[in-house]
């Protein structure tokens, strides 16, 4: 006879069982998170792409800005010096300028003596081909100490650097980084190259098109022809004359 204290051997159901899985890969998943946040790596790494060379990274643009001239009249006169200053500030503005030249006199006790050189200016940028009507204005200057000059700006198409140069994104001195053993050019590399090819270009228009061809020299040609007719060489000849360089200046 049985104990009744005893009782028969149960076997658990389908319901009791995935009640009991389910418990358990709660506790596996909560201590997964656990040690997670016990080594997170808090280092963040971006992809990101480097331009490789230095026409990407600083690329020459073209831009309207303005440009301006500052002329200090020779007290009370418009002297030679300033007019071929003018002349070729005209000279510009006629190949590259757009819109009307604005002159700015200073205010103050400046004003009388900059008003007596409009007539100069006038005359110097119709030497150099600009007419039309200047926008006259003015300005206040800074310091009454200091000469005020004369200021002539208009607006033109210039080449620039879209970037700025000087900076450093990346720390190249650093030797807990692998920054400087890619064998890449850095950041920087080539800017002030590319900031000194945009200004010396002197119709920063070639850039963007080439110009158009211009007529040929029919004299030449038909000197090249006359020669090929009668079987001579329709190259140039160049005579280049030596002097003894010991003989200059007797």
């Amino acid at each position: 006879m049985l104990n009744g204290s005893c009782k028969p051997n149960q076997t658990p159901s389908i319901k009791q069982r995935s009640l009991r899985m389910s418990r358990l890969v709660v506790l596996l998943l909560a201590g997964a998170g656990l040690a997670a946040c016990a080594r997170i790596d808090r280092t963040a790494t971006v992809a990101s792409h480097m331009p490789e060379t230095v026409e990407e990274r600083h690329p020459v643009t073209l831009a309207e800005t303005p440009v301006s001239l500052d002329i200090f009249p020779a007290g009370q006169s418009f002297d030679k010096s300033q007019k071929l200053r003018v002349k070729q500030f005209g000279a510009i503005y006629k190949e590259t300028g757009k819109g009307p030249i604005v002159v700015l006199l200073p205010s103050g006790n400046s004003r009388s003596g900059a008003e007596r050189a409009l007539p100069g200016i006038r005359g110097a940028l119709a030497s150099a081909g600009v007419g039309g009507h200047l926008q006259v204005g003015s300005y206040q200057p800074e310091d009454a100490n200091l000469a005020a000059p004369v200021r002539l700006s208009f607006v033109a198409v210039q080449a620039k650097v879209a970037s700025r140069c000087g900076q450093w994104p990346d720390d190249l001195g650093s030797a807990s980084s692998l920054e400087g053993w890619q064998n890449k050019q850095y950041w920087n590399f080539g800017c002030s190259h590319q900031n000194m090819f945009a200004q010396q270009v002197a119709d920063p228009r070639d850039l963007a098109s080439p110009r158009g061809e211009t007529p040929s020299d029919v004299n030449m040609r038909m000197r090249a022809i006359g020669n090929v007719r009668r079987g001579n060489d329709p190259a140039t000849k160049w005579q280049v004359k030596n002097a003894n360089i010991g003989g200059l200046g007797n």
